[in-house]
């Protein structure tokens, strides 16, 4: 266990240079919008006991500031860079989404395909439900398959399954619940589509072709260059997070900032993913009411397209998502009015980085 006060784990770094086809692109946001964003980070990361933080501020799929904060590891007294790699959670929802749109994009898939028809063996119960249920969690499924285990290495197969003899928790498309164990039917789908294990698709379709050259799937066993701790702090210390060993497909990556940064300047280019598909991605879903299928587990209640929440902050349009695993939280936003994109990720358990971002976000409005 660690003993470290926070005033000792916080520091800040000089912005680094950019590797890469990112090289250059640094530069643009003012000197005032900058000492205010290091003054919300810092004083965030003391009252929600974060040890290090990456952050990046793209507009119009141009990094702009990229910064490391803290430590990425407290033991060794590692410095937290925008090349410190983290676990990003249901950040990577939207990667698995995309390898399913990829697919759709292909004519492989369609996104009204009952799930029955990719997935052999699948209940009768679930035959109104189609990959867009899945995508928008509409389907009404259960959000964990009943033989999930974080300390299990096993098939996601063995997870989907555990699924099919459960009820729908509600009749297909008339509500909305987060589904992680639907995102391992997605990339279940993706495998037997494709013909190739759904990490190497993302990885050859996706990360490859963006330069996401340190992005790949969680992995306890393999050595990850620059790789982040992850901490909870117990006590008024800071303690080492359990590890996961299972390979979720629900938040199944490691990540950087600046990976992300290049992601978000693919996704403005439409490069991989068409500008439509990209609008479907962040349409939010409607139910069979006509209503818009909207979070109700989190109180701004927002929507949801494929992948993405869906909503507002402070006026603008917003499409984001976070994502946790012990003793990680990230966050990815990207505001389509004005162009703007903060991506946070962190190290510590009681994160918060959806409110760092907000306040961020808040900063970047006022620049010109």
């Amino acid at each position: 266990m660690f003993s470290r006060r926070f005033s000792v784990a916080v520091g800040s770094l000089a912005l680094v240079a950019v590797p890469d086809r990112l090289a250059g692109q640094c530069g643009g946001l003012s000197s005032a919008a900058r000492a205010q964003i290091d003054k919300v980070v810092t004083a965030e990361m003391a009252s929600q006991h974060i040890p290090g933080l990456a952050l990046a501020v793209g507009r119009d799929g141009r990094m702009l500031f990229a910064k490391g904060y803290g430590f990425a590891n407290l033991e060794h007294d590692i410095p937290a860079t925008p090349r410190t790699v983290f676990k990003i959670g249901s950040v990577s929802k939207q990667f698995i989404a995309s390898g399913v749109m990829l697919l759709v994009q292909d004519g492989r898939l369609g996104l009204d395909d009952p799930i029955a028809k990719h997935l052999p063996g699948a209940p009768a119960s679930w035959s109104g439900v189609t990959l867009r249920h899945l995508l928008n969690h509409t389907s009404g499924i259960r959000r964990e398959g009943p033989a999930f285990d974080p300390l299990k290495v096993q098939a996601d197969s063995v997870v989907i399954q555990s699924a099919f003899g459960d009820t729908l928790q509600f009749a297909t498309g008339s509500r909305w619940q987060y589904c992680n164990v639907c995102y391992f039917a997605l990339a279940d789908v993706i495998r037997r589509t494709a013909g190739v294990p759904w990490a190497d698709f993302i990885r050859d379709r996706i990360f490859l072709p963006s330069g996401m050259r340190d992005s790949r799937t969680t992995t306890t066993t393999e050595l990850v260059p620059r790789r982040a701790s992850g901490y909870a702090w117990r006590d008024g210390r800071y303690v080492p997070a359990p590890e996961y060993l299972a390979l979720r497909p629900s938040g199944a990556f490691l990540s950087t900032v600046l990976d992300l940064a290049k992601w978000d300047s693919v996704l403005t280019q439409a490069s991989i993913l068409t500008a439509s598909t990209q609008s479907a991605m962040a349409s939010p879903a409607l139910l069979k009411s006509g209503a818009a299928a909207v979070a109700g587990d989190t109180a701004k209640r927002p929507g949801y397209g494929l992948g993405w929440f869906v909503d507002k902050h402070e006026g603008r349009g917003r499409v984001h998502h976070g994502g946790s695993l012990p003793g990680f939280r990230a966050e990815m936003s990207r505001y389509p009015d004005g162009g703007w994109t903060v991506i946070v990720l962190t190290n510590g358990n009681g994160a918060e980085p959806a409110r760092i971002e907000e306040q961020i976000a808040a900063i970047l409005f006022k620049e010109p």
